[in-house]
């Protein structure tokens, strides 16, 4: 049996610490910060997505980058293992649209505290990592801060990468395996704010849309499509249509991005012209200011309204067969200019970081050090929102975990 250090106290680490015990090693988890777990508590907002029920195949399938090198450990780890897991350790589970699977009480902290069950027997030591200690290509522990190091047989780094630095993920894991002389591939957000070019969402800051159907365009060319809610903030767009779609945005320097939103994705266009219809003739004698009370929330009636190009005060009798459809074109698409992503430290992930073609896909071992292990966020693998990447994190932290008595 092996004494293993594992690095980082999140999702994948305590994954691993579980894993390991099960198989009767000694394991010390480091963590740096104050709390293990702080950054599943912000996910899903607050809920925690984590996983997504669905077979291997279609896991893959929504894995954004590097999915072959995952197939081992996807499949000796599926999605259904994960909602096992947490059922036994007395999470009761739910599936939502999208596949997507949360606790039922709604509450992250459930997920943390069955994660800290599981891990139940691992040290816990509030401590930073300051480097690895290597030799002969053979890891031999841990240095910590103020000088101190503990030995261990083998490593696993489980850091995060630099999304959400404030719950903890630094960048240190990178820092980690460039000194053991892997390559980093340069870290981006990836599930991400999207910032646009004007005010408009600013105009409508806090105001939530559900069931509506948001496309991203590429130089004016349809790249994603997606129903569900998003929300307009102080600088653009958010929520989990936004993230989807941010998933999908390559260099912002050689393509021109927009969105477009269907805020009646369940009318056709003729459909929602009689819609519109009939609402103009209860209030034909009204405004124009006031002809989208049926139709909009509130705090977009008058940005819509300018949008359109309508008087304020004409009569709306007097808005024309024409105008009507050009009103029923902005319902189906309402545009907005993207300017650029949103930055690394709010990035619900980050996409990059240790290359995996120095990592065993199998096992998670470093192919340049023996004894070291990555799994997680810190590794070049991610995928879609909807709670693939949480379970990224459980699959590689289990093949890791696994796969130390081979040593």
């Amino acid at each position: 049996m092996a004494n293993i250090i594992i690095i980082g106290g999140g999702a994948a680490g305590l994954f691993a610490a579980g894993t390991a015990l099960k198989s009767g090693h000694t394991v010390t988890v480091l963590e740096h910060g104050d709390a293990v777990g702080r950054k599943i508590l912000i996910t899903g907002k607050g809920r925690c997505n984590v996983t997504n029920n669905c077979d291997e195949e279609t896991f893959l399938k929504n894995v954004r980058t590097n999915p072959r090198f995952l197939y081992s450990g996807i499949y000796a780890w599926p999605p259904e293992k994960t909602m096992q897991l947490f059922e036994q350790f007395g999470v009761p589970l739910k599936t939502e649209r999208g596949r997507r699977v949360f606790p039922v009480s709604d509450r992250a902290q459930d997920i943390v505290a069955a994660l800290q069950r599981y891990a139940d027997g691992a040290a816990v030591l509030f401590a930073q990592a300051k480097g690895l200690l290597i030799e002969e290509n053979q890891v031999r522990g841990v240095k910590l801060a103020g000088g101190r190091s503990i030995a261990a047989d083998a490593v696993i780094v489980a850091t995060g990468g630099v999304s959400y630095s404030v719950t903890g993920s630094t960048g240190d894991g990178y820092r980690f395996a460039k000194a053991a002389g892997h390559t980093i591939v340069t870290p981006t957000p990836s599930l991400v704010s999207l910032v646009e070019r004007g005010n408009t969402a600013k105009r409508m800051m806090g105001l939530s849309l559900k069931n509506v159907k948001l496309t991203l365009l590429q130089n004016g060319k349809p790249k994603f499509s997606e129903q569900g809610e998003m929300l307009f903030t102080h600088f653009g767009i958010s929520g989990p249509l936004v993230l989807s779609a941010s998933a999908h945005i390559g260099d912002m320097n050689k393509y021109k991005y927009s969105v477009e939103i269907d805020l009646k994705p369940a009318l056709d266009e003729q459909t929602l012209y009689k819609r519109i219809a009939a609402d103009f003739d209860i209030l034909s004698n009204k405004d124009a200011a006031n002809c989208l009370v049926k139709l909009l929330p509130k705090k977009m009636e008058p940005v819509m309204l300018e949008m359109w190009g309508v008087e304020p005060t004409r009569k709306v009798n007097q808005i024309t067969r024409l105008e009507r459809q050009q009103l029923v074109k902005l319902m189906k698409a309402f545009p907005l200019e993207i300017k650029e992503r949103g930055d690394l430290a709010h990035a619900v992930i980050t996409s990059g970081g240790v290359s995996v073609k120095e990592i065993n896909p199998k096992t998670m071992e470093s192919k340049l050090v023996s004894g070291l292990y990555f799994a997680g966020e810190v590794l070049d693998v991610d995928a879609y929102t909807g709670g693939y990447n949480l379970q990224i994190a459980f699959a590689t932290a289990y093949a890791a975990a696994t796969h130390i008595d081979e040593e």
